[in-house]
């Protein structure tokens, strides 16, 4: 049994060549579940190069209709041969299956039948296309002016001079989106070695420790009130308030758009549009991954591990002592939900206190390109199985996916990272809080 896999216009098409018995049904389910990303919705199987089929080949075609209808999509057979037409008839599945004479008529047939739920809806968006990008914008329900509440020292952090009296706790029911630099642990004394990156999500935290092992921790508590675990944290930045708009993103090129690229469409956006923009967004994204470019802490930056000669642990000298980093293409096709904010330097930022926007961001030099229009710092979770609709709602969706979703990894996003479709929620942020 062999099978190779193309997609049409959008549409996944799996030809399989072999007898479709109970071990190639076996075959053919696997290369499929692996094959199928996130944003998928439509799947053809082609035939043309089988000529046995089974009841474990109907048992697997079953399973695919079930799964692409969990997605809102649809499944189909086409160019089935004369025997296993045959077996299809006898069982009593041809009026199950959609059945097509060739692969060119059943992708002309999903694609014709595709469901739009925004059509309507897109009658009141506004609409733009940017570089190969495809996104409306929603507006979002205004209960009080976002702002950002900063807590710890990022001196700290970078400088590696964290102390016990540094530390912070929160409560998980406290938090929707923050990101920062945390732990969990019986006291803070017992969190402090393992510090290192994490993001919390609508009561869910997930963070990276920094034990040698390169491998996250997720905790999502049993119910919103998050009980009396508190979350360690030497530096965290909350969004305190709701998203103003949200994008729905397509990219048109099919390795996606950077994390970069959609700060860079949300400041070129709202300088034409939004007056309450001073150049500080907050962001969250669920989206499809295309390339996934991260980095994360080695080592808690406690004092007394800092580098000689006072220099940050983002000195080019030292920073891959520190950071662990992969540029590569992992985890495409699965689903990331985000959070992260940004600062537009070529904007007017005299709305904020120097100081304020110093605690919100630093230069990681694992970010190569040009010259440097922006500063942008966003955590990402990794999920995978969790099929991507835009017609859902942003937060739901989220809070939907920390909870039920199959987790996968965490890491600090560097700005190359790439999705090829997402929904975004953007909020304008009018104020930077330090707390004590």
């Amino acid at each position: 049994m062999e099978a190779r896999s193309e997609r049409k216009d959008g549409v996944l098409v799996f030809f399989i060549t072999g007898r479709l018995d109970a071990f190639g049904a076996q075959q053919l389910e696997t290369w499929v579940r692996e094959g199928l990303h996130d944003d998928d919705r439509e799947l053809v199987i082609d035939m043309t190069g089988s000529p046995y089929l089974s009841s474990g080949g109907i048992r697997v075609f079953n399973t695919l209709k079930k799964e692409l209808k969990r997605r809102n999509g649809r499944f189909a057979l086409s160019s089935v041969g004369d025997y296993p037409m045959k077996v299809l008839e006898m069982a009593g599945f041809t009026t199950v299956f959609d059945l097509y004479p060739t692969t060119a008529d059943a992708v002309s047939d999903l694609i014709g039948k595709r469901k739009n739920p925004s059509l309507f809806n897109e009658l009141f968006y506004k609409k733009i296309v940017d570089k190969g990008v495809k996104l409306t914008i929603e507006p979002g329900w205004m209960t009080s002016p976002p702002a950002l509440r900063v807590v710890g020292d990022l001196n700290k952090v970078l400088y590696a001079k964290i102390t016990e009296a540094d530390i912070r706790t929160r409560k998980f029911s406290e938090v929707t989106y923050s990101l920062g630099l945390g732990a969990l642990g019986a006291d803070a004394r017992e969190a402090m070695p393992l510090l290192g990156e994490m993001i919390t999500l609508y009561g869910s935290m997930v963070w990276l420790p920094t034990d040698g092992n390169n491998t996250p921790d997720f905790l999502t508590p049993a119910d919103s009130s998050g009980g009396d675990l508190p979350v360690y944290t030497a530096y965290n930045i909350t969004l305190d308030g709701p998203f103003n708009e949200y994008f729905t993103l397509d990219a048109t090129n099919p390795e996606g758009v950077s994390i970069s690229d959609i700060y860079r469409i949300i400041f070129s956006s709202a300088k034409d549009r939004v007056g309450t923009c001073h150049g500080v967004v907050a962001v969250t994204i669920w989206g499809v991954i295309s390339s996934f470019a991260s980095s994360g802490l080695k080592k808690s930056p406690v004092a007394g591990s800092a580098p000689p000669g006072g220099e940050s642990i983002m000195a080019p000298g030292q920073v891959h002592e520190w950071i662990a980093s992969d540029k590569g293409s992992s985890y495409r096709g699965d689903t990331l939900v985000s959070f992260g904010i940004g600062i537009d330097l070529t904007d007017d930022l005299a709305h904020f206190r120097p100081d304020a926007l110093e605690s919100l961001y630093y230069a990681n030099p694992l970010n190569t390109g040009g010259a440097k229009e922006m500063y942008l710092h966003n955590h990402g979770v990794v999920f995978r199985n969790i099929p991507y609709d835009p017609s859902l709602d942003l937060n739901t969706q989220v809070k939907k996916i920390v909870t039920d979703g199959e987790f996968v990894d965490m890491r600090h996003l560097l700005d190359a990272t790439r999705l090829r479709k997402a929904k975004i929620g953007v909020a304008y942020i009018q104020s930077v809080v330090k707390d004590a």
